[in-house]
């Protein structure tokens, strides 16, 4: 860390406190040439993980957002909410792993889509149903079919 009096980079951390939010570790510094001492803050660099959406805008990544479709999609059924969570928890493990930090729509909603017919066909059936946007029966009684194919 340079000094802000004499610009010399050497210094020695004299106290270390984290931030009244958390967010931040306050560090009381002393330049080890001129004697002096001066406050650095070390923060986390947060760049955003942004949604690509159907349209091609651009939106930031909200876990409560996907958290509250499968919830919409696991009503009345036998789903837990943590089993919800450790999807959640795969979906931003598949972003963070990403060297371009973003992400389709399209391959959230397969990840999930996947997921959830793995925890209850019926959740996976109303999240197809909301995700593919079914336009008529036929669509959507050939999804039901291909799913009980898959589960006998």
């Amino acid at each position: 860390m340079k000094c802000p009096y004499c610009g010399h980079l050497g210094d020695k951390v004299v106290d270390s406190r984290e931030s009244k939010e958390g967010d931040a570790i306050r560090r009381r510094r002393e330049c080890l040439v001129c004697g002096r001492r001066f406050t650095s803050y070390e923060r986390i660099d947060e760049i955003p993980y942004m949604v690509v959406k159907k349209d091609g805008s651009r939106e930031r990544f909200e876990r409560q957002k996907l958290i509250a479709g499968m919830l919409k999609a696991c009503e009345k059924r036998p789903v837990s909410v943590s089993a919800l969570e450790k999807v959640a928890d795969r979906v931003e493990a598949t972003l963070q792993e990403r060297p371009e930090r973003e992400i389709s729509t399209s391959e959230i909603g397969q990840f999930v889509m996947q997921a959830l017919k793995g925890l209850d066909a019926v959740a996976y059936v109303r999240f197809a149903s909301v995700y593919r946007n079914f336009r008529d029966v036929g669509e959507f009684k050939k999804q039901l079919e291909e799913l009980l194919k898959t589960s006998e």
